[in-house]
């Protein structure tokens, strides 16, 4: 089949990496997709041209206002891919949330990545209860077996030795809504009562204005780095070393930097409904009394979350109390080189 595929692909974007990743499994299974930017598609007529130009059959929209409103009334079948912002921004906005039901209304079927984002779809938009289906992502992770943690700290200005330290990454593109600094402080105090802890954020350039607050920031608190974007094998392989990832985005659909650690902490054999509970025994257990009592420290330090976001495909990571963070999820450590 010869697919449109529309999706937002501005660069370093979790839509963007979304679309591509999704496009592979299409091609993989044999069908032609025809990806395109959203932004690039001005007008209903361009749309209009290209499915006819492209003899194309039926579409996909990733993000249910940005890309779902562009394929309506073109006169061939079309689905949609709920994206983050759509559920979790646009919805609150009325003129949006009137075209994203007519859009529902007209799509074949709806795709969540979570049971809760469908929740939040069908409370929206009663309508479409039918047509809405949980389908988890998939990630394949790929560490570089030359990554050198010893020489990734030093580089990143962290002097001491990888076995004593206690390194926390936030993995995401420079921009507000990912909100990089809101764990900036409390990581500061942190570390300025225990000096092994350090947070290091790590991500390309995507505001530029933005950037340049990030950069003020860090460069002027203790116990938190900023390093720039990475090769995807060696951010898999430091995601491999590292104590924990957290996640402080206000808008989250499903996060790859979150769903990318796991796929390498544990064997393959784990259970995928246990993996979450069990990353979180791993760390104490291997880690000793020490990780337990880091963990407290988060525990104080961050805000209390449910990963509810991973239900059903990794299973539930469990409640942690405190009053500054918004996602944490810890795994094993594997071996400093």
């Amino acid at each position: 089949m010869r697919l449109l595929f529309v999706a937002v692909l501005r660069r370093h974007t979790g839509n963007a990496v979304t679309a591509e990743r999704v496009r592979g499994h299409l091609e993989a299974a044999g069908h032609v997709c025809v990806l395109k930017d959203a932004f690039d598609l001005e007008s209903s007529s361009e749309i209009a041209k290209l499915i006819e130009a492209e003899n194309l059959e039926a579409a996909l929209a990733l993000h249910l206002y940005r890309g779902g409103r562009l394929l309506q009334g073109h006169g061939i079948p079309f689905g949609i891919i709920f994206g983050g912002t759509d559920l979790n921004e646009d919805v609150n906005h009325r003129e949006k949330n009137k075209v994203m039901g007519r859009v529902l209304e007209e799509a074949r079927f709806a795709v969540a990545f979570t049971e809760s984002m469908k929740e939040v779809a069908q409370t929206q938009w009663p309508h479409a209860r039918g047509k809405i289906y949980v389908q988890s992502q998939g990630i394949v992770t790929v560490p570089n077996a030359s990554f050198n943690w010893n020489t990734f700290l030093h580089q990143s200005g962290i002097n001491q030795s990888a076995d004593n330290l206690h390194i926390f990454l936030l993995v995401c593109g420079l921009r507000q809504v990912k909100d990089p600094l809101y764990l900036v402080d409390a990581f500061s105090a942190w570390h300025r009562e225990e000096p092994h802890v350090y947070m290091v954020i790590v991500g390309p350039e995507v505001d530029p204005v933005f950037t340049r607050e990030v950069q003020a920031k860090v460069k002027r608190t203790a116990g938190v780095r900023l390093v720039g974007e990475m090769p995807q094998g060696d951010l898999h392989a430091a995601l491999k070393n590292c104590f924990a990832v957290v996640n402080s985005s206000v808008s989250e659909g499903m996060s790859a930097a979150i769903l990318e650690p796991p796929t390498r902490a544990l064997p393959p054999q784990t259970r995928p409904g246990t993996k979450w509970r069990r990353l979180r025994l791993l760390v104490r257990r291997r880690r000793g009394h020490g990780a337990s009592r880091t963990l407290g420290r988060v525990s104080r330090f961050l805000l209390a979350t449910w990963a509810s976001s991973f239900d059903g495909h990794l299973g539930r990571c469990g409640r942690v109390t405190g009053r500054n963070i918004r996602d944490i999820h810890c795994f094993p450590r594997t071996p400093s080189r």
